[in-house]
């Protein structure tokens, strides 16, 4: 079951070979740690998403959270295998020690994730919501708050989530409109609704953090008035022990086209179900500063937004992998220029379009992974390289990448599902292979952590042109060294670098054109095309880095390796010639489309 998940080869390769995870152990944090514990670590994640996380992939998706009127209902198989995670000590495999963490470098856990993705998504969203909770708690929350919630978010204890979207705002979150009331007593009192909030109600853990944005009285309209409240499904007293249900009321599950294990729920804050100390509203607690809200929510967003593309990478991969066994063991047809109708059958895989569909899987999900990967490196640098220079550098780029990282991922690995269900022919289209449900399941990473329109105004109304175009320097900075690393070599690498150069060129001319004027009306309309071209110029630079990381090895694996990077510089890179032309000439076809003409 493993090798259908992802692959351990292609991980020890990224990991050691191209991201020198091993360098990290020099780093105070990391000083206990060897490659023996790495390997460990990858090893433990790996059999336990194989046995305790794939096998019930398929029954979250038939029989997913029902509620009964009063309680969210999960299939039993959910709660065992997060009890095995739990007990495991992976959901603080990163975090500080003095939280009972095992500070792990951000690199190994988040590849211990993916393995959890790729093996049950429905599942893994559990420990991954909590984690990415704990984190924003360690950072904003008080030295008390870090004692009374976080710890036991650590210890699996409780899980948590994070409550921004209502059904009148979606993703304006400009437009929220939960209020937050003080009480005398330094706390508040939450009443609104929240939509969208996955694992906002089960029983798969003692408790529940949710993390709400909302307003107090007299705030300033718009997201300058949000703050952030954690208001947990029971109240928690001082000395960590559960008190009385908070007046958090389950008004509805929400039942979507994939990721069905995790349960979706309407949330009603302060219904009066529950009246905490016979007071109407759902008790809260500052965390941050107030009005500071969304700025201290966007640790846990951007935090989600790179594992949702590293999840959508892992669900991407699993269905290659899938299609690739599928490819092997079929068989089908003759050579093209087989005359003979008695000759036996070649497996599918013998054919020219069956290789080009997995070729271009390939280039999609191993290029994704290893984005994913990268980005999980550059958070250690930011928090633990020696120079603060170097810290510093490394927070830039990974700023300006996050809206890549989440976007590219979630509309190309979903790509390589599509691809995955075209190499299975009719079956693919059944039930009888799981390649239909990778799709489903990837097609909701979309929307999650914000769309790919919203990643889209992101990228380039801010990553790129804040300080004055420093993200966008640092951004070509980087390819610019991959490049000449390759130009030095000469040969095909050369020719890769004189690419990625060119390429490179078209994102800095322009960003330039579109921003000209100043104006967002004359930047802004076409910027997911925009992403969409950029993103593929950074996922030629990440296969020239896989590239190079390669050096001579001549194995199949290696081979495959090279030829996938040539796929994606002679297939792929291509296509955003049109779209860089697109953007240059600041077309407003769409923008200037009266709605009464659809």
């Amino acid at each position: 079951m493993a090798e259908l998940l992802l692959s351990r080869r292609d991980l020890d390769f990224l990991l050691y070979d191209w991201l020198g995870a091993e360098e990290l152990i020099a780093r105070e944090r990391f000083a206990e740690h060897d490659r023996e514990t790495f390997d460990a670590v990858l090893d433990l994640a790996q059999e336990l998403a194989a046995r305790h996380f794939a096998p019930h992939n398929r029954r979250n998706d038939v029989e997913e959270p029902r509620f009964d009127g009063e309680r969210v209902v999960l299939h039993p198989e959910v709660g065992a295998a997060l009890k095995v995670f739990v007990d495991s000590g992976l959901m603080a495999a990163a975090m500080d020690h003095d939280l009972g963490g095992q500070q792990l470098p951000t690199l190994l856990a988040n590849a211990c994730t993916a393995w959890f993705q790729a093996a049950n998504v429905g599942t893994a969203a559990y420990p991954f919501l909590t984690v990415a909770n704990a984190n924003l708690l360690a950072v904003y929350g008080t030295s008390e708050q870090r004692e009374r919630l976080v710890r036991p978010l650590a210890a699996g204890r409780f899980f948590g989530t994070m409550c921004l979207s209502e059904p009148q705002a979606g993703s304006s979150l400009a437009d929220v409109r939960t209020t937050a009331e003080p009480r005398p007593d330094g706390g508040y009192r939450l009443f609104g609704t929240k939509m969208w909030i996955s694992g906002g109600d089960h029983e798969l853990s003692e408790n529940i953090v949710h993390l709400v944005l909302a307003r107090t009285p007299g705030a300033p309209a718009g997201v300058r008035g949000l703050s952030l409240f954690a208001v947990p499904k029971y109240l928690v007293a001082a000395d960590g022990s559960l008190g009385e249900r908070n007046d958090v009321v389950l008004a509805g599950l929400n039942h979507k086209m994939g990721y069905r294990g995790t349960v979706n729920t309407v949330l009603n804050f302060g219904e009066g179900r529950h009246r905490p100390g016979g007071e109407p509203g759902a008790v809260g607690e500052l965390v941050g500063e107030l009005h500071q809200g969304l700025a201290c929510m966007f640790h846990m967003m951007n935090e989600a937004r790179t594992g949702v593309g590293l999840g959508a990478a892992a669900l991407g991969y699993t269905g290659y992998l899938h299609a690739l066994e599928y490819a092997r063991s079929r068989p089908q047809g003759r050579p093209l220029t087989g005359r003979d109708p008695s000759a036996p059958q070649l497996p599918i895989v013998g054919h020219p379009d069956v290789r080009r569909l997995l070729l271009a899987q390939k280039s999609y999900v191993e290029g994704a992974l290893a984005l994913g990967l990268y980005c999980s490196r550059l958070i250690d640098e930011q928090r633990t390289a020696p120079d603060p220079a170097a810290r510093a550098a490394a927070g830039q780029l990974l700023e300006v990448l996050t809206p890549v990282a989440k976007s590219w991922p979630s509309q190309w690995c979903l790509a390589a599902n599509d691809l995955a269900i075209q190499v299975h022919g009719g079956y693919g289209y059944t039930r009888d292979h799981p390649v239909e449900q990778f799709y489903r399941d990837n097609r909701l990473n979309a929307i999650h952590e914000g769309t790919h329109g919203i990643q889209a105004l992101d990228l380039l109304g801010r990553k790129v042109v804040r300080g004055g175009g420093a993200g966008l320097a640092v951004l070509l900075d980087a390819f610019a060294a991959t490049a000449a690393r390759a130009a030095q070599l000469g040969g095909e690498a050369g020719q890769f670098a004189a690419a990625l150069e060119a390429a490179a060129g078209r994102v800095r001319h322009t960003t330039g054109v579109l921003w000209a004027s100043g104006d967002p009306e004359v930047a802004l309309p076409n910027a997911s095309v925009y992403l969409e071209a950029v993103g593929h110029v950074v996922l030629a630079w990440i296969w020239l880095e896989q590239y190079l990381a390669l050096g001579g090895a001549d194995s199949a694996f290696h081979h495959g390796k090279r030829q996938a990077a040539r796929w994606f510089f002679r297939v792929e890179l291509p296509r955003t010639g049109p779209q860089f032309d697109l953007l240059d000439a600041l077309d407003r076809t769409a923008a200037d489309t009266p709605s009464e003409w659809f």
